[in-house]
This record gives C-alpha cells, structure tokens and sequence, in this order.
C-alpha cells in the first residue's frame, strides 16, 4: 500500500441489539467509539484512555476480547486507509459524552450508512453473528 494507513482501536459495546457510536464535535458523522495509539501505547492502553476520554467511563481491562481487525480506504483520492482493531470490554461508570464528543447514539443495522467504511465492515460482522439488529 503506498497510502497512509491510519491505526486505530475501538469499542463494541453491544445493548439491545445495538451498537453504541458516537459523533466527535465538529464532525458530521458517527463512529465506533475509540481512537489513535499515542507513542508506543498497546490496544489495551489505547482503548481504555480514548473510551475514558470520550465517553467517561472505565473500561474493565481483564474482561477485553478482541472482536476483529477491519481495513478500508477511508479516502480514496489521498489513498488513505483505516485499520480499526476492535475489542468488547464491561465498564464501571455511567455513559456520557465528554466534552470530545457532541452526540452518543445506540445504532441499528438499518444506521451502517451513517458511520465511516471500515465502521461498516464491523456492522456486516455484527449482523452475520446475530449480534446486531
């Protein structure tokens, strides 16, 4: 690949059928939760800083379990592609936006247009498995 690879880690949490996402401020679309890597961070340290920054809770590290590696082109004309390394994990706290993110929502299959094409690969999965409605 001669593009820019984008490495990133996020959060499944499933409720109901449901996948949460969340809207950056000043972003227009959805997202799994989660983020970049800083320096030399594993996923591990990666995930629980980025979910305690967006959403203000604690991810419970010994209950993580990787759900899939996904990679799409994110933006074709800067060849620019996204590997999102995705993981489960229980948390303590209560769910809230933090003042990174302008909006949470719970997310049908029927919303997979709305969220970026590697978020997409997650949504088929998802469905596939029984997991998402």
């Amino acid at each position: 690949m001669d593009g820019q690879l984008i490495d990133t880690v996020a959060w499944v949490r499933i409720e109901g059928g449901r996948i949460l996402c969340a809207r950056p401020r000043g972003k227009d679309v959805f997202y799994i939760p989660g983020g970049k890597r800083e320096g030399t961070e594993t996923d591990l340290e990666t995930l629980v800083r980025e979910i305690e920054e967006e959403l203000t809770v604690a991810l419970l590290p010994e209950t993580v379990a990787h759900v899939g590696t996904y990679e799409a082109v994110h933006a074709p004309a800067e060849r620019l592609v996204v590997r999102m390394s995705c993981y489960t994990a229980d948390y303590h706290g209560t769910l809230a936006a933090s003042s990174e993110i302008e909006e949470m929502a719970w997310f049908s299959y029927a919303d997979r247009a709305l969220v970026p094409p590697v978020d997409q690969l997650l949504f088929d999965d998802l469905v596939d498995a029984g997991r998402l409605r």
